[in-house]
């Protein structure tokens, strides 16, 4: 019988469609042991999906209640994922994310997690703009930013590595096998093993059907792999539905294993 656990879960505090108290039912439902919460850090660039600072206590104090009402049940954590510009700390949770959704230049925060043609034409318009048109430099300059984001944000789990890969795979804009591409992220990764982390492999586009491999990709988990760092299947989970999704795929990954 495999352990089922969900560390990376939003609820209606971000940009969840359901409230924790549901996501805790369909956890045992689903027969998961432990649910984190990991609800999205305020950044003031795009307040529309994260949590706003004022509901910090609100979301820890709904989870310590919940983490009481069902304790013969399922352990419940509170956890938050820290946004490499989030300007508030994350402080009192009992772990944290730390992911990069943006970069910034200047004063520009330039999303690279959108997928899509609208995505696609973000990225290529930065490159042009800051970049002097070269793609790899802008891909250059967002590994570098990931390299420094436990530092940034405090993580305990590195997030969703090469999330910029969503948005590629769906309009390509680079190539993932270009040796500049290839030695960026290994650089990253380099300097992230060093901070012994956990790093999340992130099967969302999987369940999302959004991507043909999760985060990150399979020569980079092989990569971590061989420097002996540490990973961890996550479901990045944003509805009940997609916590019953990520429960049936961790099952059937380990049937396959048998």
């Amino acid at each position: 019988m495999i352990n089922l656990v969900s560390l990376h879960t939003h609820t209606s505090y971000s940009d969840g469609k359901n409230s924790m108290e549901e996501m805790v039912l369909q956890a045992i439902s689903s027969g998961f042991k432990r649910i984190g919460f990991t609800d999205h850090s305020f950044v003031t660039c795009d307040a529309e999906y994260c949590m706003a600072y004022e509901n910090y206590d609100a979301y820890k104090k709904e989870a310590r209640m919940l983490k009481e009402k069902y304790a013969d049940k399922i352990e419940i954590l509170c956890g938050i994922e820290q946004d490499y510009y989030s300007d508030y700390p994350a402080e009192g949770f009992d772990y944290v994310i730390g992911s990069v959704h943006f970069i910034k230049i200047d004063d520009d925060y330039i999303c690279i997690d959108w997928g899509g043609e609208e995505g696609t034409r973000t990225i290529q318009a930065a490159a042009k703009k800051y970049f002097n048109d070269d793609i790899y430099a802008l891909l250059e300059y967002y590994f570098e930013t990931i390299s420094s984001v436990v530092e940034k944000t405090g993580a305990d789990i590195i997030g969703h590595f090469d999330v910029i890969r969503k948005t590629n795979e769906q309009l390509p804009f680079f190539d993932p096998e270009n040796e500049r591409y290839i030695a960026a992220w290994k650089k990253a990764i380099d300097i992230l093993i060093t901070k012994n982390v956990l790093f999340e492999i992130n099967v969302s586009p999987l369940l999302n059907k959004t991507l043909s491999v999760p985060h990150p990709a399979y020569d980079i988990q092989a990569y971590i792999k061989e420097k002996g760092g540490k990973m961890y299947y996550t479901g990045d989970c944003h509805s009940t539905v997609r916590l019953s999704d990520f429960a049936n795929y961790l099952q059937n990954e380990a049937d396959a294993l048998k």
